[in-house]
């Protein structure tokens, strides 16, 4: 690991946090972790880092922060370039296509995964499923045309839609445990199985993702807060 100029303003549970020590580790850059203490409270570094949506993750290369976890994945790419593989594909439309589905992931999917744990109603939950169960087989799709016949998105090795859907698994495994339903399965998805199973072992994932069943006290703790809230309003 090299390095030493390098934090990340994070917490545990975040899956967009998550993305950004994967690229990382990747890169095998050594970074300074700092845990924000959310949902409770955020920190003056946090505030003054990023002003604009006071959210993780930041990183902070230097003194400049860098917001966003996709964009801070791509100026992870750009920046260390001397050690592993990219994690941007050379070629234009092979990079124009990882982020279109790294887009998806972020746009539409993660929503829908985050309306299925904390959606203000059951109807509000049930159709984020339906979503959810759609964008998986999409995704199967999507994996079969961008890995090549190969163990990730990215080809050989994880690649920039592999970070940025790989970094959900955990939070889908929080669903299936909630839900009694399997997600990916080999029925439906046996790409998306033996995938998951290769980037969970990878050298630089697996020492960074958190604990599932911690995730699914985290998960009933945070909707509970919710339906606190909601009945409030209501």
């Amino acid at each position: 690991m090299a390095e030493s100029n390098v934090m990340v303003l994070g917490t545990w549970a975040s899956p967009f946090v998550l993305r950004v020590k994967i690229a990382l580790h990747l890169k095998s850059v050594n970074y300074e972790n700092h845990e924000e203490n959310l949902p409770e409270s955020k920190s003056d570094l946090l505030l003054k880092s990023n002003p604009v949506y006071k959210k993780v993750p930041v990183l902070i290369h230097g003194h400049n922060p860098i917001c966003e976890s996709l964009i801070i994945v791509e100026y992870i790419d750009e920046v260390w370039t001397t050690s592993a593989s990219s994690i941007l594909p050379s070629d234009a439309y092979e990079r124009a296509q990882s982020r279109f589905w790294a887009a998806y992931v972020e746009d539409k999917f993660s929503t829908a995964l985050r309306r299925v744990l904390f959606g203000a109603t059951e109807e509000d939950k049930r159709a984020a499923m339906a979503e959810v169960s759609e964008g998986i087989v999409l995704l199967e799709e999507a994996f079969v045309k961008l890995s090549k016949g190969k163990a990730f998105f990215g080809g050989e090795d994880i690649g920039f839609v592999d970070i940025v859907f790989g970094s959900l698994l955990e939070w889908i495994e929080v669903i299936e445990k909630l839900s009694e339903m399997k997600l990916i399965s080999e029925a439906k998805t046996p790409g998306l199985v033996q995938w998951a199973d290769c980037f969970s072992a990878h050298e630089a994932v697996k020492d960074v993702s958190p604990d599932v069943d911690k995730l699914v006290e985290y998960a009933l703790k945070i909707g509970a807060r919710v339906l606190k809230a909601t009945a409030a309003t209501n």
